[in-house]
Order: structure tokens, then C-alpha cells, then sequence
């Protein structure tokens, strides 16, 4: 029996805050309130699946 080797589909997101242009980095599948460590302004929520951004984002982290 030959295993498949799954992508995985998550991803680590490089965002800016609108308020303070904070840099930080941000699960895409956030299950809690992420906020900035800087002002603490929110940058993502959870829906149950991929977490709805409130920040810039700046890149995709491998």
C-alpha cells in the first residue's frame, strides 16, 4: 500500500497593520482573535475556516 503525501493547504501570512504599519505574522487559519502587538488593533478574525484579514498582506510565507 503506497501512502500519498498531502499538500498542505495552510499558510503563515506576512501582514502590516493599517494603523501603526506594524509588521507580524499571521496564521491564514487563525482560531482565535489575532491582534497587533504594537497597538493592538485586530488583524484577523476566525470564521471556521480561513480567518477574515483586516490587514495588509505583504507575502506568503513558505
Amino acid at each position: 500500500m503506497v501512502k500519498e503525501n498531502r499538500q498542505n493547504r495552510s499558510k503563515f501570512l506576512k501582514v502590516k497593520c493599517p494603523d501603526c504599519e506594524n509588521e507580524q505574522t499571521v496564521f491564514d487559519k487563525a482560531s482565535t482573535v489575532v491582534t497587533c502587538v504594537v497597538c493592538g488593533k485586530e488583524l484577523a478574525t476566525p470564521t471556521g475556516g480561513k480567518a477574515s484579514l483586516k490587514a495588509e498582506v505583504i507575502a506568503e510565507l513558505q
